[in-house]
């Protein structure tokens, strides 16, 4: 028994957060229209942005734009990084179709090349036509760009141009995982670092401690860090990341008055640090009153 055949990737770059007076769920619309139009032409639809494995969005959705046999492009409300996107795709000279709403006016740079449109307010029998159109359109360009090495979507049409490319290379299954997880590291961290952002600084009663670590290794950060959360003085400790290797330790007394007594403990670790990760320390006491 054969396995069925995986269809090949089209990709999707499109608005997705609310523009030009069209919200999420509106583009959740439009995303679902083109999606279905990429299924009847026999693809798979695929956000850019998105990727099976981890790693940093913005090197995700180059590669995509590289790699994906045919992108459709939705320039509706000319979003800076839809318009950005596209000059990437453009710039390959990979197979691309661009698509616009009917309130959507025409850039100069990209009016020479043909513009699929549909009603922004997304009208039944128009979308049908459009849906229909576009499945045409996706076969069409992707069969015409199979069968002639001399195609070309748009930089070809003004002259000899040396076209973009993305170099790989093979890599060991070593160097490969040592990689993903680079790559998950920062994305933890990102992660973490917003998280933070969006939760609000507890307010001690009356006093905090602020001590810089310098460039101390994240391994020795996190053991003290683990040492103070246990302490029976300490009502909360965290790692503040200001910039790549300068690591702040934030403490919080649960009795303001023992500020001073953290502040001690943490310099005799410090002063019990591993001859590698001697550094030179900047203490800072911040005091202050609700």
């Amino acid at each position: 028994m054969s396995e069925p055949k995986i269809p090949p990737v089209c990709g999707i770059v499109m608005p997705i957060s609310t523009l030009d007076g069209c919200t999420e769920a509106h583009w959740a619309d439009v995303l679902e229209i083109l999606t279905e139009s990429i299924e009847q032409a026999g693809f798979e639809g695929n956000l850019v942005s998105n990727a099976d494995d981890v790693g940093i969005i913005q090197k995700r959705i180059i590669q995509n734009l590289y790699d994906n046999p045919v992108v459709v492009c939705d320039v509706s409300g000319k979003n800076p990084n839809v318009m950005f996107e596209l000059g990437l795709r453009l710039a390959f000279d990979k197979p691309t179709i661009i698509v616009k709403d009917d309130r959507t006016t025409y850039s100069f740079d990209t009016s020479p090349i043909e513009h699929l449109e549909y009603p922004r307010d997304l009208r039944f029998s128009r979308i049908v036509d459009f849906k229909k159109k576009l499945a045409e359109k996706i076969r069409a360009t992707h069969e015409k760009a199979t069968a002639d090495s001399n195609y070309t979507t748009f930089l070809k049409h003004f002259g000899e141009f040396t076209v973009a490319k993305l170099d790989k290379k093979e890599v060991s299954g070593q160097e490969f995982i040592l990689e993903e997880l680079r790559s998950l590291r920062m994305t933890m961290r990102r992660m973490e670092r917003n998280q933070r952002e969006r939760e609000p600084e507890p307010k001690p009663s009356t006093g905090s401690v602020d001590i810089c670590l310098g460039d101390v290794s994240e391994s020795t950060a996190r053991a003290m860090l683990k040492r103070l959360t246990i302490h029976p003085d300490v009502l909360r400790a965290e790692i503040s990341e200001r910039e790549p290797d300068h690591r702040h330790l934030l403490v919080i007394p649960s009795d303001p008055s023992t500020c001073e007594q953290i502040e001690v403990m943490i310099h005799n670790m410090l002063n019990n640090l591993s001859p590698e990760d001697k550094i030179r320390t900047r203490r800072v006491l911040k005091k202050s009153t609700l």
